[in-house]
């Protein structure tokens, strides 16, 4: 193992910091229980910074002495060996593409501008958000730390500032120091210093209740079907919702490398493939012999909704075909129960007994339907496919036109007016629409905003 220990030349250590670091190392990192490929070091020193502008304050309770922050330390760090390389490697090749290392939103930036190549710290800080690494931190109370930063004159300061902790040593030593919680039960935090909550995975329906708690904001949720999506647009998608402070949404989709990534990272989803082998497992239904594609997005979606409904949560559904303008509630019709678009992929289900009758019912004839195989051609689209076969069996749906809330992507070119005339809300394209063409008209829009990390451009900050 090659670890890395950075330390500046006006640190302390405490004399506790070996016995600190090898128990640390013994339990998240060789202990296969406790790793996480997501964890890239930690840090000796107290933490006191929150990098994201507009972020909230530090504030732990005081038994916690270990939890996960995104920001690198440099008074005391610790860096495993493979994220290290990992950083190398980045680091030579957008050195040797002129790219800077900005992150707006970002108070590092004004760090970079000022010293430039002088600190690394930029550099590191902008890799580890586009990886959506994490780093542990320790917590001692009454400013206690295992290492200690005298803050002499030099590049950071232009006097001496003193410590900045107290050192942590054997006679202030109150605590069980080498107790170390599974990672699991750790708290994780991101660069504005809000709760992460990584690996929220949703296979059966009380993975799905569980979730659904964590997520939902007035009682409301927004279901995002990602089925034959591009992860581009998902990515960028997210990046808009993060600008909003959208924080009620679950992607839906087929297990796969990016849909646990986003898991990883703290986006909540449903694996699509374990969630319907449960379905099957159960006999729901009778679709214990179906596996199509379609009745796979149907079903999971329909049951999910179903979920909502039954603990009381509004939904509203929409494909991977829209990016929002406005927050979730913009688009909640009071007076009506069942909305959808006219031709776009999204539907609202209130949390009514009526609703969650007719939701019932259609369950039971989409069994039906499938017993007599007559599903054959239809289009894989969830919300095409639920609201049709509401309406051929008599359910009374709103019917929501969708240019009047938003604008299509389409051959023309766009810009900045098309979507402040009328307050457009969303902005949507159709499934065959070509992604470079996407791409190219949400840059017209200003509404691009990954860069070529496929990461967000910005880091955005709401308080708590």
């Amino acid at each position: 193992m090659n670890l890395r220990f950075i330390v500046e030349d006006d640190l302390e250590v405490s004399p506790l910091f070996y016995k600190f670091v090898r128990a640390l190392i013994v339990n998240y990192y060789y202990n296969a229980s406790n790793f996480s490929p997501s964890v890239y070091g930690a840090s000796l020193q107290r933490p006191r910074f929150v990098p994201g502008k507009h972020g909230n304050k530090i504030q732990l309770d005081n038994e916690t002495h270990l939890f996960l922050y995104q920001l690198v330390g440099t008074w005391g760090q610790i860096l495993f060996p493979k994220p290290w390389k990992e950083f190398r490697l980045w680091y030579d090749l957008h050195k040797s593409k002129g790219i800077k290392p900005f992150l707006d939103g970002m108070v590092t930036n004004g760090w970079y501008k000022r010293m430039g190549e002088r600190i690394w710290t930029p550099w590191f800080i902008k890799f580890i958000y586009s990886r959506g690494y994490f780093n542990i931190y320790t917590n001692f109370q009454h400013e206690r730390a295992l290492s200690v930063s005298h803050r002499d004159a030099g590049v950071n300061y232009g006097k001496t500032a003193g410590p900045d902790s107290q050192l942590l040593d054997e006679s202030s030593l109150d605590f069980n120091l080498l107790e170390m919680q599974p990672l699991s039960n750790l708290k994780w935090y991101d660069y504005c210093f809000r709760e992460v909550l990584p690996r929220r995975v949703g296979r059966t329906l009380d993975e799905v209740g569980s979730i659904l708690r964590t997520v939902q904001k007035d009682r409301s949720v927004l279901l995002v079907t990602i089925f034959g999506g591009s992860g581009t647009l998902t990515r960028n998608m997210l990046c808009h919702f993060e600008r909003l402070n959208i924080r009620n949404y679950i992607l839906i989709g087929p297990g796969s490398e990016f849909l646990f990534d986003l898991a990883r990272r703290g986006h909540p989803v449903i694996d699509a493939d374990q969630f319907f082998k449960y379905l099957r497992a159960q006999r729901v239904m009778g679709f214990q012999h179906s596996s199509a594609e379609l009745m796979k997005n149907v079903l999971v979606n329909a049951y999910v909704i179903k979920k909502c409904l039954e603990d009381g949560y509004d939904s509203l559904t929409v494909d991977a075909n829209v990016l929002f303008l406005s927050k979730v509630q913009d688009f909640i019709i009071p007076s009506s129960d069942l909305y959808a678009g006219k031709s776009l992929g999204f539907f609202f289900a209130r949390s009514s007994s009526s609703a969650q009758e007719i939701l019932a019912d259609l369950l039971k004839k989409v069994a039906a339907t499938i017993g007599k195989g007559s599903l054959q051609g239809e289009s894989t689209n969830f919300v095409y496919f639920v609201v049709k076969f509401l309406e051929q069996n008599g359910a009374e749906i709103l019917r929501v036109d969708e240019a009047s809330i938003g604008i299509q992507i389409r051959a023309n070119s766009f810009n900045q007016s098309s979507l402040e005339a009328g307050k457009k809300k969303m902005v949507y394209w159709s499934t065959d629409t070509g992604l470079d063409l996407i791409q190219t008209r949400l840059q017209e829009l200003s509404l691009w905003v990954l860069d070529g990390d496929s990461s967000c451009t910005a880091v955005v900050c709401h308080e708590s």
